[in-house]
């Protein structure tokens, strides 16, 4: 497990740290003590199965969980501070859109909510490809379309970090690569991104990958790390294998790997 020293070490390059964070729901601890650091410009995968915890640490990220003890520090403040709405942004599993809206008037509304700049909704349209959508009822809509909506309303304000809850959860295989293609452009012009799955597949088009199972973190490492300490080139195998040993590796590694 990161100490304190270690998670510290990391600051520098560290979009969010944090340090022994405890969760509890009613009489279950859904995150006992996790230690951790999310790098800058980097996508980070959180992987694990249902009811694992992965929307509760993603929910705390942003600052809408209660926590029962521990720190959370994003882009150097505290997680949930008000001058952290602009710059960190958030999309839930559900598409966060208004179906009786069109794509343009949902943007239009949440730019301004935000304050962003009226620019801003032509770019994030572009950005996401919804140009040939933009004056159709949002109900209208493929969930693979839906979902880019509430990704181009995450993108309205630029913000510096985009934590993805299961986005490409129900998209047939073209539109999962589609979007994972954006994600890459996104880290590639220096956003963070937190993306959560439960499919193994797509941990290969991580920078980095925490695994989680039961509240506990099974790994934090790069690809290549987990696939080097678990003997496998298979990221499902290695999560097995992971498993099979009951105690977590999270010694702290050197960053190897350059964002592809």
């Amino acid at each position: 497990m990161m100490n304190n020293s270690d998670v510290a070490a990391t600051a520098p390059a560290a979009a969010v740290i944090i340090e022994n964070l405890r969760v509890r729901r009613g009489h279950e601890q859904v995150l006992d003590g996790l230690s951790l650091a999310v790098p800058r410009g980097r996508i980070v995968g959180l992987l694990g199965p249902s009811g694992s915890g992965k929307t509760t640490l993603m929910r705390s990220i942003v600052g809408v969980q209660v926590v029962q003890s521990g720190t959370i520090e994003v882009l150097g403040l505290p997680a949930g501070t008000r001058a952290l709405r602009k710059r960190v942004s958030y999309v839930t599993q559900q598409a966060s859109v208004y179906d009786d809206l069109t794509v343009r008037q949902n943007l239009k509304y949440f730019r301004r909510i935000l304050g962003a700049p009226a620019s801003d909704v032509d770019r994030v349209i572009e950005r996401t490809d919804l140009g040939s959508v933009a004056t159709r009822l949002a109900g209208s809509l493929s969930g693979g379309q839906r979902s880019r909506v509430s990704l181009a309303a995450a993108l309205l304000g630029n913000p510096e970090v985009l934590v993805l809850d299961e986005p490409t959860v129900g998209l047939d295989p073209v539109l999962r690569v589609e979007l994972w293609g954006l994600f890459r452009a996104l880290a590639d012009d220096g956003k963070t991104l937190l993306v959560s799955s439960h499919v193994m597949d797509e941990a290969k088009r991580c920078d980095r990958l925490l695994l989680m199972r039961d509240g506990a973190l099974l790994a934090d490492d790069t690809v290549r790390g987990v696939l080097e300490v678990t003997g496998t080139d298979d990221i499902e195998e290695a999560f097995l294998r992971l498993i099979e040993r009951g105690e977590p590796d999270l010694r702290p590694r050197v960053e190897t790997e350059t964002p592809r």
